[in-house]
């Protein structure tokens, strides 16, 4: 078990690190960065935190590098500026936390230029992530900074891999990434090198996870008013259209009985199309978005799915962010109860190391991975939590088109992720639709899985 003077110990180290310890003939630099944005409105609103979302702004980054041999190559990256999931607040309006994203895009695309440092693409994101959140200042939270400044992350690494005429993913072998672990990780880590932890060639398919939103009408009398675009509106719909096996399950964290009838009520519908379909093994994920007001709330409603449906209850996989997301100051939030009815797993808490290591010492089992907090950062935690036998999963942020991509090449290099996440399809698929031919197998599902071993081009699984 790590203790706080860990924590500390680790972060004075890391502090005292030199900048590019060695010289690798791989390495490469920045040459220029560029950005643009997209922006779409929602097929149909989501719920989640308490809060509807019904939009979404997409930053688009390309960066250019240049190696040591004066070869050049362009890599992109994509993310949804996910404001109101990344910073939430009473007081700041949907658009002035926008703006503060924006504004950040515009003094990272800044800092990104003025790294003329050589080295891996992890090296150095290592070098300037510090200046990305430097340059957030105190009045952006830390996991906002990280969402804004993720595509000019995933542009250095898709730039690299294509320089190199390769996945990325073949990219995070000793032979690219000189140094171990124990720089990035900590004592306990030194030796081992990234490649331990990283798959090269992706996982052929995986699960997709449906996500049934606060406000999503599960039955056909749910519905106030009908969308009618031709794609599914309820439950049993979706899971006829893309015949689904895994359902995450948004939950609002205030209401015990109106959180388990919701559970309930998913599994009573679920159950009735997947045994319609012949359907035998079927999941769930409950994710609460930081909303319970405590440990024993979530206890409470899990007790009560497994007295009223002890196989729906059989079939949660995991519980996800149930409380606050500032572990620190919500010390007593501990989950080691919890854990033992299932793995919890910390998303919104996930910014770095340090809280990683506090979230095990305080009964988390798992960790949420998301692209969203770079792409860099995901695989050093990722190896951190496979060493040390946590859950994991990796969840999209609603991303589509490039940032799906994304996601779901991490997903599928990841050991031990079991599904993948692609919310856009239900909620904002117009943003899909330049996507779909070009990936057929990533943006349309009839059998309930993602073909990811199509994610084999240059780069970052060919996102171009």
């Amino acid at each position: 078990m790590h203790t706080p003077l860990s924590r500390r110990s680790f972060v004075a180290a890391l502090l005292a690190a030199p900048s590019i310890a060695k010289q690798n003939p791989n390495d490469i630099r920045v040459e220029s960065v560029s950005t643009e944005e997209e922006s779409y409105i929602y097929r149909t609103p989501l719920k989640f935190g308490g809060t509807v979302v019904d939009r979404v702004t997409l930053l688009n980054v390309k960066v250019t590098v240049r190696n040591r041999a004066g070869k050049t190559a362009q890599g992109f990256g994509s993310m949804p500026l996910g404001n109101v999931w990344s910073f939430p607040s009473k007081t700041l309006t949907y658009d002035q936390t926008l703006a503060a994203m924006r504004d950040l895009a515009v003094k990272a695309r800044q800092v990104t230029a003025d790294c003329k440092e050589y080295g891996h693409p992890v090296e150095l994101n290592y070098l300037m992530e510090p200046e990305w959140l430097k340059a957030a200042g105190t009045s952006v939270p830390k996991l906002c900074a990280l969402v804004t400044c993720s595509p000019f992350d995933a542009a250095i690494h898709d730039a690299y891999g294509k320089l190199n005429g390769r996945s990325t993913y073949h990219c995070y072998t000793r032979e690219f990434l000189s140094e171990d672990l124990g720089r990035y990780l900590g004592k306990e880590f030194q030796g081992e090198y990234l490649e331990k932890y990283v798959l090269p060639d992706p996982k052929p398919r995986m699960p997709l996870y449906h996500l049934v939103g606060a406000v999503d009408p599960i039955v056909e009398s749910d519905i106030t008013k009908k969308i009618g675009d031709g794609l599914p509106e309820t439950l049993p719909e979706w899971i006829a259209f893309n015949g689904l096996t895994h359902i995450k399950i948004k939950l609002n964290g205030d209401n015990e009985t109106w959180d388990r009838d919701r559970i309930l009520k998913v599994d009573r519908v679920a159950t009735e199309s997947m045994v319609k379909r012949g359907t035998k093994q079927w999941f769930y994920s409950l994710d609460f978005n930081e909303k319970c007001p405590n440990v024993a709330y979530l206890m409470a409603v899990l007790r009560q799915v497994e007295e009223k449906s002890p196989a729906g209850f059989a079939r949660i996989q995991y519980v996800e962010q149930p409380t606050a997301r500032d572990l620190k100051t919500h010390r007593t939030n501990v989950m080691h109860e919890a854990s033992k009815l299932r793995p919890v797993v910390i998303d919104e808490s996930l910014t770095d190391l340090e809280n990683l290591m506090l979230a095990r010492e305080m009964g988390y089992t798992g960790a949420a991975l998301k692209a969203c907090k770079g792409q860099a950062q995901a695989l050093l935690m990722a190896a951190a939590a496979q060493k040390w036998k946590m859950f994991l999963c990796v969840q999209d942020l609603t991303c589509p088109g490039a940032s799906l991509i994304h996601s779901a090449g991490l997903a599928a290099h990841v050991p031990g992720v079991a599904a993948i996440e692609a919310n856009a399809r239900q909620y904002v698929p117009v943003a899909n639709k330049a996507w779909e031919s070009k990936f057929p197998g990533i943006f349309v599902v009839k059998d309930g899985y993602v073909k990811t071993g199509t994610l084999t081009g240059a780069g970052l699984g060919a996102v171009s």
